[in-house]
């Protein structure tokens, strides 16, 4: 998901939904157009980058509060049910600390008093950057959910998402709204970028998604979902998901239409919470939709090129865990061993992270 791409009217081209199924380009440009772009801001990033590399480094610290080590060991990774996700294959991991929930608004907001730092999505659109595009549409924003009001096809994402100027991890859904009472929401409209400054100003990196997936496994078989064969044991939801009709209609069976506040599941064996539903998690890996097929079995980092060929020439990163929108009709991202993908300087309002830490 292109974060500074405005779809319909206002919005621009590559607009890229930051999860997994749904993830789907929306090109309103041409073809040579997306290209100048993506070389454009892979040049920007490097800067985004470099401009608070200072700052991060400042902060850098030794406190594993909040986290939970992580042992090690090795377990099978990847689903056979998704074409990127498999084949299976035994992975082991070095331990780790990992935060035993999301990153909420109030540690954002941390970050941000500290540092001053600006997210991506809040950050002026240059034009030199977008070819093609009037200037008067490079309006600072983000994807918001916007559900329609009937029942619609599932095969035109344009339907549900929209590009919203002012959208941003102060004001979720665009500039009316705001963050006041959900300090203990995860924090969402962050870019990889912008979860990777958070990281490394708290002395923490992201996490690698074998990491991640040997975390929400927990030592446990190899299920469909991460808490078991079930979707409702006992029936009770395990996992902030949708429910009802997507996108139209959700039901809210399991309390949240949105993102919940951490810890409002059940923690797994490992006492950590949410890494299934809720929303979408960043990880360090850059992602290639073959890379299972070559990965390397002891403490794998990803591909060193990211290939999707959905968006060919667009740099993406690993999303994992699903979101409060994954649903059993559409993007069903929650079975454990899935995968999802996101541009590196997308955001939208399903999407946040968490942080791993190694052995000092």
């Amino acid at each position: 998901m292109k974060i500074h791409s405005l779809i319909i009217g206002v919005l621009l081209s590559g607009l890229y939904s930051g999860f997994a199924q749904e993830n789907k380009a929306v090109a309103v440009v041409s073809a040579t157009s997306c290209e100048a772009m993506c070389k454009a801001n892979t040049s920007k990033k490097s800067l985004l980058l470099q401009s608070v590399s200072k700052k991060v480094k400042e902060n850098k610290t030794t406190s594993t509060d909040g986290m939970v080590w992580v042992s090690g060991g090795e377990f099978n990774m990847g689903t056979e049910d998704y074409p990127d996700a498999k084949p299976v294959h035994k992975v082991s991991v070095k331990g780790y600390w990992i935060d035993e929930h999301e990153v909420t608004n109030a540690q954002f907001a941390a970050f941000v008093k500290a540092t001053n730092y600006v997210t991506i999505a809040e950050r002026p659109l240059d034009p030199k950057d977008y070819p093609g595009v009037p200037v008067e549409n490079l309006v600072p924003g983000s994807a918001v959910f916007s559900p329609p009001a009937d029942k619609v096809s599932l095969a035109n994402i344009q339907q549900w998402w929209q590009y919203v100027p002012g959208a941003s991890w102060q004001h979720p859904s665009g500039p009316e709204s705001n963050i006041i009472g959900l300090e203990n929401n995860p924090v969402v409209q962050v870019s990889y970028l912008d979860a990777k400054a958070y990281a490394e100003w708290a002395g923490k990196r992201l996490p690698t998604e074998a990491e991640w997936e040997f975390a929400a496994r927990a030592g446990r078989p190899h299920t469909k979902y991460y808490w078991g064969s079930e979707l409702k044991p006992d029936g009770k939801w395990q996992a902030n998901i949708f429910q009802g009709t997507f996108p139209n209609n959700n039901t809210v069976e399991d309390g949240f239409a949105a993102a919940a506040p951490v810890k409002s599941f059940p923690k797994n064996p490992y006492g950590i919470y949410d890494l299934e539903g809720n929303v979408w998690e960043w990880c360090n890996d850059l992602y290639s939709d073959d890379y299972y097929k070559n990965s390397t079995n002891a403490n794998p980092q990803g591909p060193s090129i990211s290939n999707d060929p959905e968006e060919p020439g667009v740099e993406k990163h690993v999303q994992r865990g699903g979101s409060y929108l994954c649903s059993d009709q559409y993007c069903i991202r929650y079975v454990a061993g899935s995968r999802g993908k996101g541009e590196t300087t997308s955001a939208c309002n399903h999407l946040g992270f968490r942080c791993v830490k190694d052995v000092e």
